[in-house]
């Protein structure tokens, strides 16, 4: 197993190695090999004991509504009549003395 990790020098002329999750465990060195062997030995300490790292495959479930998405057409009467409704609508309020 492969894992990213981060090797970078620090004051004192040494280096520091870091992994990400779920390794977040960082180890210092007076070399770069020093580094890296200790933070592989740290992981390897980590993973006894029945420790494992599983992947877990998620699936997202479809919003519920979704199924409903689409079931009107442009060109669907119901659609065509809430159109010339809302535009009525409009004119009305527009035409309205009272509204800014």
């Amino acid at each position: 197993m492969q894992i990213p990790v981060l090797v970078e020098r620090v004051k004192g002329n040494g280096y520091r190695a870091r992994g990400s999750e779920p390794f977040a465990i960082s180890a210092r060195g007076a070399t770069r090999k020093e580094a890296l062997a200790k933070l592989r030995a740290k992981i390897k300490s980590r993973l006894k004991n029945g420790t494992e790292i599983v992947g877990l495959e998620v699936t997202a479930q479809p919003h519920p509504l979704m199924e409903f998405a689409g079931m009107y057409s442009e060109d669907d009467p119901v659609v065509q009549d809430w159109k010339k409704a809302m535009a009525r609508y409009r004119r009305k309020v527009d035409e309205h003395p009272e509204l800014p």
